[in-house]
């Protein structure tokens, strides 16, 4: 699945296209390097979103396509805590 794709079924980003512009500007980096927005996201891949001074990182556990909104969480475990 495409890593735009899984940030918006994962629900760490609301929005694909939001995804997609984060991707643009280098916001996201699967196992540490930068990644465009047609990366083929795996289980096991190391996911890290910065916005502004938080970073958040995210260990994929499970790909889907589609998932409950109650059920998103389980697609990804958080490796760090975001940071204020």
């Amino acid at each position: 699945m495409r890593l735009d794709k899984y940030l918006k079924v994962s629900r760490l980003i609301k929005r694909r296209t939001v995804a997609n512009e984060a991707c643009d500007n280098g916001l996201i980096s699967v196992n540490g390097k930068p990644q465009r927005a047609s990366y083929d996201v795996k289980p096991g891949d190391i996911i890290t979103l910065s916005f502004g001074a938080r970073t958040l990182t995210v260990e994929v556990l499970v790909v889907q396509e589609t998932v409950r909104q109650a059920d998103a969480a389980t697609l990804y475990r958080e490796v760090s805590r975001p940071q204020a």
